[in-house]
């Protein structure tokens, strides 16, 4: 009878809703992005108690979560503990990063002059979870934000969808999507600005030229077709979008969107495309399956058909690089990046910034599947080229990457969500080197890199909106202004924000790299901690000695110098 007793009053205590715990620390972190662990750990070696709160269960980003070639751009903008990570990540494979060095590819991927290529992304993950943990950072994950409390424009406290509270001085957004920042108040765009706004050439809506702006030099004929076969993935074709050739009325096929085309440079909705980084192997006995989706229909890829009748008929002799641009990384695995019909699905990510955290499970599924189908496709359709499927037949994904989700990364590439716009907004012309942003937190260095936004029906042909793949007129690396990662004081005076960062929609295509959130993220660390220690709000930080103290901690404030 007792032992009924002790039974039935375990189930009813384990029934009951654990009770809300309040976490304190001089500093919070939100976001357990590759910038919100080296916020979290140059703030605890500033001395400043940190809690790092991460809403899911891996620490890095994408940094961690597929992508392993990681973009840097200029490799001696790149200084302070973004520099340390991959010097010591880097190491891990007996690879010397050359940081004194401009970045020269190899053309292929692999360890390259200044590059953080050619690493495992569990090996990624594991360097941050060491770096966090010798901080001595409080890490919580599954800490999904309810709301944020404020008193006046102080943040007090934020309240976690569990009931935990969380009260800190200053606190940090280093999600993509900025998501403690508009709780907070903070006005946000997701509006890509007409060009007028700012008076930029990149931004609103975009016809992109018919062949690979990257490639200019070498002459490239029609559809993105380069000499030396370099340009592959990035090809264009007056592609037939409806189900009957030629007859608008039965319909557009699947993966065309409903639009119209609007004039160029006008303001448009829509974020760019997101798609997932996959790390995949050619090691079969390390190798899992890429199942298709329950509800597969290979139809769903009849424009992807079109697609290969077109490079077909130019002569292509195709491959897997005409789908996705495969990086090689160590131990067989290879880090596969988007084409023209790779992993992007445009329109899909539109809702993703404003969503619930179970409405993105939705979205990030819907990727997922669509990205698993397209893979079946080409390895299984006898639409498809044979050597596409025999090549495509090689990969399977890794059994020792991403074990709590078989293998398929943990983390959707979300390549732009809101952006905050504040008192500085970065433009294509700091981007560009027309304009140098006052007091400089960093630099950024990448050309201005922008996923299609709409893949639509155009003067009767497929076409993808947006897209832009231009350089920056050769400018060489550009400051970052501290006014663009925080808030108006008006709206807030504690809070600062390093992803979702002050920029237009073009300029944000340049500044959106792992590096260079790494980089805002650990000046606003150190802003935040010598706010505490002077007593004084974001706004009122003393630069010099900020300025001072990033320069002694190895951050590159100045180009040239």
């Amino acid at each position: 009878m007792i032992l009924r007793l002790l039974v039935a009053l375990f189930f009813v205590l384990d029934s009951l809703p654990s009770r809300a715990a309040t976490l304190e620390a001089d500093i919070c972190v939100y976001g357990g992005t590759s910038g919100g662990v080296v916020a979290a750990v140059q703030a605890a070696r500033m001395g400043k108690s940190v809690v790092l709160l991460e809403p899911g269960k891996h620490l890095g980003g994408m940094t961690s979560g597929g992508l392993s070639a990681v973009d840097i751009g200029d490799p001696r903008s790149v200084g302070g503990i973004a520099r340390e990570y991959f010097t010591r990540l880097a190491a891990t494979v007996g690879v010397t990063l050359a940081w004194d060095k401009a970045f020269k590819s190899d053309g292929g991927g692999g360890p390259a002059t200044g590059g953080a290529y050619a690493i495992e992304p569990h090996k990624a993950e594991e360097v941050f979870n060491e770096m966090a943990k010798e901080a001595g950072v409080q890490v919580h994950f599954r800490a999904r934000l309810a709301s944020v409390k404020k008193e006046g424009t102080r943040i007090t406290e934020l309240v976690l969808e569990n009931g935990d509270l969380v009260r800190a001085k200053i606190f940090l957004d280093t999600t993509y999507e900025g998501d403690l920042m508009a709780k907070a108040g903070v006005t946000y765009t997701l509006e890509r600005e007409g060009n007028a706004k700012y008076g930029e050439t990149y931004n609103g809506i975009h016809y992109a030229e018919k062949y690979h702006p990257r490639a200019k030099h070498l002459k490239p004929g029609p559809h993105g077709r380069v000499p030396g076969g370099q340009g592959v993935w990035d090809r264009d074709f007056p592609l037939d979008p409806y189900v009957k050739k030629g007859d608008p009325t039965s319909g557009l096929l699947p993966l065309i969107q409903e639009g119209e085309p609007g004039s160029p440079g006008d303001p448009a909705p829509g974020v760019q495309a997101y798609c997932f980084r996959l790390c995949l192997t050619t090691d079969p006995e390390n190798s899992l399956p890429i199942a298709p989706p329950t509800d597969y229909d290979p139809d769903r890829y009849e424009i992807v058909v079109r697609f290969i009748e077109a490079c077909l008929g130019i002569g292509d002799e195709m491959d897997l690089r005409w789908f996705s641009k495969h990086d090689p990384l160590p131990n067989d695995k290879w880090d596969f990046n988007t084409a023209t019909f790779g992993g992007n699905l445009p329109g899909a990510s539109w809702a993703w910034p404003e969503a619930s955290y179970a409405e993105r499970e939705v979205i990030a599924k819907a990727h997922e599947d669509y990205h698993r189908g397209l893979l079946h496709f080409l390895a299984t359709d006898p639409r498809v080229p044979e050597k596409v499927r025999t090549d495509m037949k090689r990969f399977g994904l890794p059994k020792d990457e991403f074990p709590d989700t078989g293998g398929w990364p943990h983390q959707i590439y979300v390549r732009e969500a809101r952006r905050m716009v504040s008192d500085l907004v970065l433009t294509e012309h700091h981007t560009f080197g027309r304009k140098i942003a006052p007091k400089s937190v960093g630099l950024g260095s990448y050309g201005t890199d922008i996923h299609e936004i709409r893949r639509i029906v155009k003067d009767g042909v497929v076409t993808r909106e947006g897209k832009v793949a231009g350089g920056r007129g050769g400018a060489g690396p550009y400051a970052i202004g501290y006014d663009a990662i925080i808030p108006k004081r008006s709206e807030c005076e504690n809070l600062f924000v390093t992803f979702a960062l002050s920029a237009s929609h073009s300029a944000f295509a340049s500044l959106r790299m792992e590096p260079v959130f790494m980089v805002t993220s650990q000046s606003a660390a150190t802003a935040a901690s010598l706010a505490i220690d002077a007593g004084v709000p974001a706004h009122g930080v003393d630069y010099l000695k900020l300025c001072e103290r990033l320069e002694a901690d190895g951050q590159v404030l100045v180009w040239g110098r």
